[in-house]
């Protein structure tokens, strides 16, 4: 039974930082793709980041370029997200997600094969 299990949301202040991780289990983790997406109250939910298999290839949304960093341990089985800066608009419920495939990464949510329950995290202003 695949499991993706996230932690490390939480609340904090508009400028500061948070560190989630997805810890992955029933899955030969490094034959995925990592991805992470969010859902802000009302709005649909949007790609946020993923990473290759290896680690090697990374990519982006646009809204968190430069302050938000992906990474992975297949050693540990789990994925980062390592977010600085974070503003009011990064308040979600955040979702780390696999996709087995290792030719690219995918940034469509339907793509994914599976999800974590989520993490809560909300940046007061």
């Amino acid at each position: 039974q695949v499991q993706l299990v996230e932690s490390g949301g939480g609340l904090v202040q508009a400028g500061g930082s948070l560190r989630l991780s997805c810890a992955a289990s029933g899955l030969t983790f490094s034959s995925y793709v990592m991805g992470w997406f969010r859902r802000a109250p009302g709005k649909e939910r949007e790609f946020v980041a993923a990473i290759s298999w290896s680690g090697g290839s990374v990519y982006y949304a646009d809204s968190v370029k430069g302050r938000f960093t992906i990474s992975r341990d297949n050693a540990k089985n789990t994925v980062y997200l390592q977010m600085n800066s974070l503003k009011p608009e990064d308040t979600a419920v955040y979702y780390c997600a696999a996709d087995l495939n290792k030719l690219t990464i995918r940034v469509l949510a339907d793509l994914y094969d599976y999800w974590g329950q989520g993490t809560q995290v909300t940046v007061s202003s």
